[in-house]
C-alpha cells in the first residue's frame, strides 16, 4: 500500500477533553505530512479540539486545517463514502450507516480499533488481533500502542528530536518562549514545573510542600486545570490566564491553553512536568525531562495497574533510591494521597532523574527508530519499524 494513494477516516469522541483528540489530531497530521495520506478526522466536540488546535472553527461542519479535513461528527450521521482505512479511536463505535457503507464497498476498508496506550505485558499478545463483525462482512483489527517492539509503538514525528534539541540548546529561543507567556526567563535558582492534572488530584498538598522550598518554584497550570486545588490552598479562586498567586517560595501561574507545538515547548523548557492521560504523557517522555504521570482514573483501580506496569519499565535502570522516589511520588499522586510527603525524596534525585529522562527518550526512540521506513513484520511491529504512525501504515499495507 502506498499511503499517498489511500484515504483515511479517523473517528474520535472526546471523552477526556484533550487526551483522545490530542492523540487523534497528532496522528492525523503525521499521516498526512509524513505518509502522504488523505485524512478526514471526524470529531464530536470541536470546541475542545480548538483549545489545542486554535485554527479549528467549532461552528463549521467541514474545514481544512493543518493538511487534514476536519468534519463535525453529528447525529444523525451524514452520508459519507468510507475511506480505504477507517480508524475507530479508543473504541468510540462507528455510526451504523457508515458501517453499512463500509460493508457495501467491493474492496473492504481496513478497519482499525486504535486502543489506549499501555505498558502491560498482555498488550503485545493482543496487538494486531482480528475481530470479525458478527453482522456484516467486515473485520476489525485491534492496534495497541505500547513500549515494546511487538506493539504499535508511540507517536513520534520524524523531526521531533531535532526540534527539541534545537530549542533546548537555544537560550534566546527559550527566553522568547517564556516572554510569550508573560514570564521572564528563569534565573539560576528557580525551578519551573508544569502541572496538567485531573480534578480531585489534591495538588494543594504539593503546593504546601513547595512553598517551603529553599529556592523559588514556579508552577505553571493551564487555565481550568487544578482550580479546586488552587482555591483550597490560596483561599481564593484561581486567577484567569496570565494571573498568578504567591505564597512563600511558591508562585502558581495560570497559563492559557497552548496549542500542541507550544505545549511541547513548555514541556521541553520546564525542569519537571506533571502530566496526565496519554497525549501529554508521551510528549513529556519526548521532552526528556523528569516527569510525574497520572493515568486516567478507572473503575476498580485499573489505572493503578497501568501505572505499575509502566513504572516497572521506567525504573528498571534507575538506582534503587531514585527508583523508590519515583514510585513513591507517582503512586501517591495517582492515589491523591501523600504526594507532599513523597516530593522531597523525588526532588533530591533531580540530577539522576534528569539524566535518566534523556536515556529513556533515546531508548524509546530506538525501539521505534522514528524513521517511518515501514520495516518490520506484517503487523507493523518494530525491530526498527518506525513510530506508531509508520507501524500503522505498515500494518494496513497487508490488509488492503
Amino acid at each position: 500500500m502506498r499511503s499517498m494513494q489511500t484515504s483515511w477516516d479517523i473517528f474520535c469522541r472526546v471523552v477526556d477533553n484533550y487526551g483522545d483528540i490530542g492523540v487523534c489530531g497528532r496522528l492525523a497530521r503525521q499521516l498526512a505530512a509524513e505518509h502522504g495520506a488523505r485524512v478526514r478526522l471526524w470529531v464530536d466536540d470541536l470546541a475542545a479540539f480548538k483549545r489545542i488546535w486554535p485554527d479549528v472553527a467549532p461552528e463549521r461542519m467541514t474545514q481544512s486545517c493543518l493538511g487534514i479535513e476536519i468534519v463535525r461528527w453529528t447525529e444523525p450521521f451524514p452520508p459519507a463514502a468510507p475511506a480505504d482505512v477507517v480508524v475507530e479511536a479508543f473504541a468510540c463505535a462507528l455510526p451504523e450507516s457508515y458501517m453499512r457503507a463500509m460493508a457495501e464497498r467491493p474492496a473492504k476498508p481496513c478497519w482499525i480499533n486504535l486502543e489506549y496506550l499501555s505498558a502491560e505485558a498482555w498488550v503485545g499478545e493482543c496487538h494486531g488481533l482480528a475481530s470479525p463483525d458478527p453482522r456484516l462482512p467486515l473485520t476489525k483489527y485491534f492496534f495497541f500502542p505500547g513500549f515494546d517492539a511487538n506493539t504499535g509503538g508511540v507517536l513520534l514525528e520524524r523531526d521531533l528530536f531535532r526540534r527539541r534539541q534545537a530549542f533546548q540548546s537555544d537560550t534566546q529561543a527559550r527566553a522568547a518562549f517564556w516572554r510569550s507567556l508573560g514570564l521572564a526567563p528563569p534565573d539560576g535558582t528557580e525551578t519551573r514545573l508544569s502541572l496538567f492534572c485531573y480534578p480531585g488530584s489534591r495538588a494543594e498538598m504539593l503546593f504546601d510542600c513547595w512553598r517551603e522550598e529553599a529556592a523559588p518554584i514556579t508552577c505553571l497550570a493551564p487555565e481550568g486545570i487544578a482550580g479546586d486545588a488552587i482555591a483550597a490552598f490560596f483561599g481564593q479562586s484561581a486567577p484567569a490566564a496570565g494571573g498568578g498567586l504567591r505564597r512563600g517560595n511558591l508562585e502558581v501561574r495560570v497559563l492559557p491553553f497552548l496549542d500542541q507545538e507550544r505545549y511541547d515547548c513548555l514541556l521541553s523548557a520546564c525542569d519537571c512536568n506533571f502530566v496526565r492521560g496519554e497525549d501529554s504523557f508521551v510528549r513529556a517522555q519526548w521532552a526528556a525531562r523528569p516527569l510525574v504521570w497520572q493515568p486516567y482514573p478507572q473503575a476498580e483501580d485499573a489505572h493503578l495497574r497501568k501505572l505499575a506496569a509502566f513504572l516497572e519499565r521506567y525504573c528498571k535502570d534507575l538506582p534503587t533510591a531514585a527508583a523508590g522516589a519515583v514510585r513513591a511520588l507517582w503512586e501517591a499522586w495517582s492515589r491523591a494521597a501523600g504526594a507532599g510527603e513523597a516530593w522531597p525524596a523525588f526532588r533530591a534525585q533531580n540530577g539522576v532523574l534528569a539524566r535518566h529522562a534523556l536515556t529513556w527518550a533515546a531508548s524509546l526512540r530506538a525501539n521505534g527508530d522514528g524513521n517511518g521506513d515501514g520495516n518490520g513484520d506484517e503487523n507493523g511491529n518494530g525491530n526498527g519499524g518506525g513510530d506508531l504512525a509508520a507501524r500503522l501504515v505498515k500494518f494496513c499495507s497487508g490488509k488492503l
